[in-house]
């Protein structure tokens, strides 16, 4: 059976807490940018707007699923390491496993919404190239 050691866990814990503070700040800025679009959309009612906004609402989903994997790694890393401490080994390896797991599909999901972003910000180098 693989070994783990309290520590193999705790190692996770500084990157998931930057990955973690990466989300926060773009969820933050996705906030901040929806809130200033809306009031635009009021006084304009721009067509281009609206789909910035429904791009935006897309992103936002991610981040936040991003988020909740990314915390629940966190969790099963912390609950695995106690696992370890009273000695349920197999149990905590198989935590472990699922804890690595769900930060893969968070970080999956950050190269999607990445991939949002990018086309995102193409419409608006072509609309300059346009002008």
């Amino acid at each position: 059976m693989l070994q783990l050691s309290l520590t193999t866990p705790a190692l996770l814990f500084s990157s998931i807490s930057l990955i973690m503070l990466a989300y926060t700040n773009r969820f933050l800025a996705y906030a901040s940018l929806i809130r200033t679009l809306h009031n635009e959309y009021k006084q304009h009612n721009d067509r281009m707007l609206k789909e910035q906004i429904v791009n935006l609402r897309k992103r936002l989903y991610l981040t936040r699923s991003m988020q909740i994997f990314g915390i629940l790694s966190l969790l099963l890393c912390v609950l695995s390491m106690f696992l370890l401490y009273v000695k349920l080994d197999f149990l905590a390896v198989w935590l472990f496993g699922i804890a690595l797991l769900s930060l893969l599909i968070s970080l999956g999901l950050l190269i999607w919404e990445i991939q949002i972003s990018v086309k995102a910000l193409e419409h608006h180098l072509k609309d300059l190239e346009n002008e």
